[in-house]
């Protein structure tokens, strides 16, 4: 008789809340709570679904948001902490837009896509031209086990250090201009990638041997077991952002279509690019390079693969890309003296 008592109260009570949550809901004005938060969350939903719609006219914004894209889903939770505080269902329902688009676009990234195994490990570094300690960073490149190790931002003052250091590990290396590459296999056809870098420091236009101490990409074939190999090292034009100019990114863009057009016109099946690109591969000003190249880190990284600034990295602007060959793993090494981590990269045919 108790059993029945009590199994009938918690019934009773259940309905009762029932009842109330009803009324509550059916009151006026219940779902027009937060109105300002909901329309936000709206706002933020699209801004998400439509990001490349963002126009560039004013300032390269479109490219100004593609870059931070992932971290607008910050205002998930804030705008959810708001609804609550707020008690705004219609706020709740509306944040049901950029969770989806957000989880879409990003979801991916959240888990680990790494696989065993790989024929070839590669890393690409921007050394950093103020770095202090060059000979530590070699040591610690070195120490990778990286098979081909792609630098760029080197200076003719720490040239010496970083052929030096590399020197036991890699037996193969060319250096062009500012960028390098090493490698423990062969090498052969290096040659300079012309990006558009066709003015001085003064705005002076170069002759050829100028244009060598500035060039900032190159081309060379690693002979693989497997095979010959196309890398591509490139370190694009800085990308600002400035209160009168907005998101500043006119030689990084020149520079991104013209390795493009290298790319494309490369013959060889199995091609991997390492570089700062100095932008994203959200980032629409990449998109000659992104569609005919995949990104490693997407394909098989754990995480986003942030690498800048090295101190506390919100974006991943040092890139892996690849076209005919898989890669099984990709990740960020540890911090060297430079403002930029190292990102590597294990590659199977």
């Amino acid at each position: 008789m108790t059993q029945v008592d009590t199994t009938e109260t918690a019934a009773g009570t259940w309905r009762a809340k029932a009842r109330g949550a009803i009324h509550a809901a059916s009151r006026p004005g219940f779902w027009r709570r937060g109105p300002v938060l909901a329309a936000l969350a709206l706002l933020l939903g699209v801004l998400l679904l439509l990001h490349d719609l963002v126009p560039n006219r004013i300032g390269n914004l479109g490219s100004l948001v593609e870059t931070f894209l992932p971290w607008l889903g910050l205002g998930i939770p804030v705008l959810l902490a708001g609804a609550l505080w707020r008690r705004s269902p219609a706020t709740v329902a509306a944040l049901l837009l950029p969770s989806v688009v957000w989880l879409n676009l990003f979801g991916g990234l959240l888990g680990d896509k790494s696989r065993p195994g790989g024929d070839l490990m590669v890393v690409q570094h921007n050394v950093g031209a103020e770095n202090a300690d060059p000979a530590g960073t070699a040591r610690d490149l070195a120490a990778s086990g990286a098979d081909v190790l792609a630098l760029v931002e080197l200076t003719e003052q720490d040239r010496g250090t970083y052929e030096q250091g590399l020197a036991a590990a890699y037996p193969h290396h060319t250096v062009l201009g500012t960028v390098g590459l090493w490698s423990r296999l062969p090498l052969s056809d290096s040659r300079p990638i012309d990006t558009g870098m066709d003015v001085g420091p003064l705005g002076d236009a170069k002759t050829a041997e100028e244009k060598l101490v500035y060039n900032r990409a190159l081309r060379a074939t690693v002979a693989t077991g497997k095979g010959p190999l196309a890398v591509y090292v490139a370190h694009l034009g800085s990308a600002r952002v400035n209160p009168r100019g907005g998101f500043s990114t006119g030689d990084r863009d020149r520079n991104a279509q013209a390795l493009a057009e290298a790319v494309a016109a490369e013959r060889n099946e199995r091609v991997v690019l390492l570089g700062d690109l100095n932008g994203t591969v959200d980032d629409r000003a990449l998109a000659g390079l992104t569609s005919r190249l995949r990104s490693a880190q997407v394909t098989a990284g754990d995480g986003f693969g942030f690498s800048w600034p090295a101190a506390f990295p919100v974006v991943r602007i040092d890139q892996i890309l690849t076209r005919g060959v898989q890669p099984q793993s990709s990740w960020v090494l540890p911090a060297t003296g430079s403002d930029h981590l190292p990102v590597a990269a294990r590659l199977g045919w």
